[in-house]
């Protein structure tokens, strides 16, 4: 009996400390990458077109670099949803429709805001 208690309470312990890893990784990256969304807004908006290309390649690279860690605990088809809209931002942005691209911006960065509202250890999340 005693065994199992031990056994059971370190599960539990393991399970929120792996919470707590998942969600600072998630928050960082986000917050990154939304910051990150924002200064491209502002370079779309002001029609900065050097600079926003610079910043889309920046998008790209850390989108990248994110994707692996994040399809391990993450839907894929949350992941599918940011990377198609950066994708649809990133191709207007190259042919000058910079209204279009400031367009799927925002429903890239609403996605990107969804995910960590979606996987946070919540009383609403858990019922």
């Amino acid at each position: 009996m005693y065994k199992e208690f031990i056994i059971s309470i370190f599960i539990i312990i393991l399970i929120f400390i792996g919470d707590f890893v998942t969600q600072s990784y998630t928050k960082k990256n986000v917050e990154d990458l939304s910051k990150m969304l924002s200064n491209l807004k502002n370079n779309l908006e002001q029609k900065n077109e050097n600079e926003a290309l610079e910043n889309i390649e920046g998008i790209s690279n850390k989108l990248d670099e994110v994707h692996n860690i994040l399809a391990y605990y993450i839907e894929h088809d949350e992941i599918e949803k940011i990377e198609t809209g950066f994708t649809a931002c990133e191709s207007f942005a190259k042919t000058g429709d910079y209204n279009l691209a400031i367009s799927e911006l925002e429903k890239t960065e609403f996605a990107l805001g969804h995910i960590t509202d979606k996987y946070s250890f919540t009383l609403e999340n858990i019922f």
